[in-house]
C-alpha cells in the first residue's frame, strides 16, 4: 500500500424497482424507506468523519442508486460534501441501471463531482435480459450509453454477464461488437453464478433452467479475454478490462490490495488499520488467536481490522435514530488469514505477487515451478503473475499455495 494512498469510500444505496433473478447483493424492490435511509446514512457520516476524513474514491454502489430522484441524490452528495473532504482527481463512480437513468439525474450527479458511470447493460440480446430477470431491454441499454456520452462522462463502465444458456458464443460476440462501438473506458465480465439465496438458484434446483458446465464456461472466459485484449484491452483482474490503465477502477483496487475503505449504509463493509470508530474493541481478539495470547501473528501483518452493517435498511435506520452503531460483526485478522487473503486477490490481479513476499513462504520455490509447468503464472519484473489459464482457476491458486 502506498503510504500517500487515500482510503475509499463506498455507499450502498439498497433500493431496486425489481429484484434481478441472478442477484445476492442485499436490496429490497421498493423506494418508501430511501427518506429514512438518507437520514440514516448522514448520521453514519458523521461517526466516521474523524477517522476517515478523506478519501481519493468514492463509489455508489447498491442496489440500484439511480432509483433515487434527482433531489435525494443531490441530497445525498451535498452531506458527503459537508462531512467529507476529497482528494484531487478523486475517482467518483455511481451505479446505474438502463431503465432508472435520465439526463436530469446524469447532470445532477456530474455536477457534484461524480465522473464515472458503471452501467448495468448485462446483455444486448432481449432473450438474455428475460432469462436475468432484468428490467430493461436492448434499446433502453444502448440509450443510455448514449445519454451517458451527452451528459459528459468520459469515464463509462459497462458491466455484462455471460455464460447463459440462452448464450451462444456468437450472440455474445454481437453484444460485445456493440458494446465496444460505444468504446467504453471500461468493461466488467461476470460469469454468470447460481447463489444459493436466489431466484435464479431456486430456478436451477426445480429444472427450470441449467448451467451451461465448467468447460463451455472455460470456454466463454478464454475467447473473452483474447477479443477484448485484441481490441486494445488490458485485462487487469479476473473479471475487469480497462482501455488504459488509468482506466483501472481505482476503488475495486482498494479492495484487491488491504487499502483502508469505509462502507455506509446497510450490508456494507469497511476496512481499517485502527480501531473501529463508536466501538469498545478492547475485547476483540484477532480471529485464530486464544484470548490472552500474544499476537505474534501480526509480526509482519498490519492491525488489520474488518466490520460490517446490519443487513436490513429498517433495523440500520432504527439503530442508527436510537444513537447506535448500525454493526452487526466484526474481525482482527491473524497473519494466516491476511496472507491468504492476500495471495488470493493479488493473484486475481494482473499485478500478481511480489517476489519478495512470495519468497518467504514455505514450499514457494516448489508451488512457483508447478504453477509455471502448468501455465498458470509467468515471473516478470519481480513479481509472480497468473496467466490467462491461472486466471481461470485463481480462486485455488492461493489455497495451493497455504496448504503446500
Amino acid at each position: 500500500m502506498n503510504k500517500e494512498e487515500l482510503p475509499g469510500l463506498y455507499i450502498h444505496a439498497p433500493f431496486c424497482r425489481s429484484k434481478c433473478f441472478y442477484c445476492d447483493f442485499y436490496s429490497v424492490a421498493s423506494r418508501s424507506e430511501i427518506p429514512a435511509w438518507l437520514e440514516a446514512v448522514r448520521t453514519e457520516m458523521i461517526l466516521y468523519k474523524e477517522e476517515f476524513p478523506a478519501f481519493d474514491s468514492l463509489y455508489l454502489g447498491g442496489g440500484t442508486p439511480s432509483v433515487l430522484e434527482e433531489r435525494e441524490l443531490a441530497s445525498l452528495f451535498e452531506s458527503l460534501r459537508k462531512h467529507f473532504a476529497f482528494g484531487p482527481g478523486t475517482e467518483m463512480t455511481m451505479e446505474a441501471n438502463p431503465e432508472s437513468l435520465s439526463p436530469g439525474k446524469l447532470k445532477t450527479v456530474r455536477d457534484f463531482g461524480v465522473n464515472r458511470i458503471s452501467l448495468g447493460v448485462q446483455s444486448l440480446h432481449d432473450t438474455d435480459l428475460k432469462y436475468l430477470g432484468r428490467g430493461h431491454d436492448s434499446d433502453q441499454a444502448l440509450k443510455a450509453l448514449e445519454a451517458c456520452r451527452s451528459a459528459g462522462f468520459s469515464n463509462l463502465s459497462v458491466d455484462l454477464i455471460y455464460g447463459l444458456e440462452t448464450q451462444t458464443l456468437q450472440s455474445w460476440k454481437n453484444t460485445l461488437d456493440l458494446i465496444l462501438e460505444c468504446r467504453p473506458e471500461h468493461i466488467s465480465c461476470y460469469q454468470l453464478t447460481f447463489e444459493k439465496s436466489t431466484a435464479l438458484w431456486k430456478m436451477r434446483e426445480s429444472g427450470r433452467v441449467r448451467s451451461i458446465g465448467e468447460k463451455m464456461e472455460a470456454a466463454f472466459f478464454i475467447w473473452t479475454s483474447r477479443y477484448l485484449q485484441r481490441r486494445g484491452y488490458y485485462h487487469y483482474e479476473v473479471s475487469n478490462f480497462a482501455a488504459g490503465r488509468e482506466f483501472m477502477c481505482r476503488h475495486n483496487r482498494k479492495y484487491w490490495r488491504h487499502v483502508p475503505y469505509l462502507g455506509l449504509g446497510p450490508s456494507a463493509h469497511s476496512l481499517s488499520l485502527g480501531p473501529m470508530a463508536g466501538m469498545d474493541t478492547t475485547n476483540v481478539t484477532p480471529a485464530g488467536l486464544k484470548p490472552g495470547s500474544t499476537p505474534a501473528a501480526f509480526a509482519r501483518a498490519p492491525r488489520i481490522r474488518r466490520w460490517w452493517n446490519v443487513k436490513s435498511v429498517r433495523e440500520y435506520c432504527r439503530l442508527l435514530g436510537e444513537g447506535k452503531t448500525p454493526v452487526a460483526g466484526s474481525e482482527s485478522l491473524s497473519r494466516e488469514q491476511y496472507d491468504l487473503e492476500t495471495f488470493d486477490l493479488a493473484l486475481r490481479t494482473e499485478d500478481g505477487l511480489d517476489m519478495s513476499v512470495f519468497k518467504d513462504v514455505a514450499h514457494s520455490e516448489r508451488v512457483l515451478a508447478e504453477w509455471q509447468k502448468s501455465g498458470f503464472v509467468r515471473v516478470s519484473d519481480g513479481r509472480a503473475r497468473p496467466t490467462r489459464r491461472g486466471f481461470l482457476v485463481a480462486d485455488s491458486l492461493a489455497v495451493m499455495l497455504m496448504d503446500a
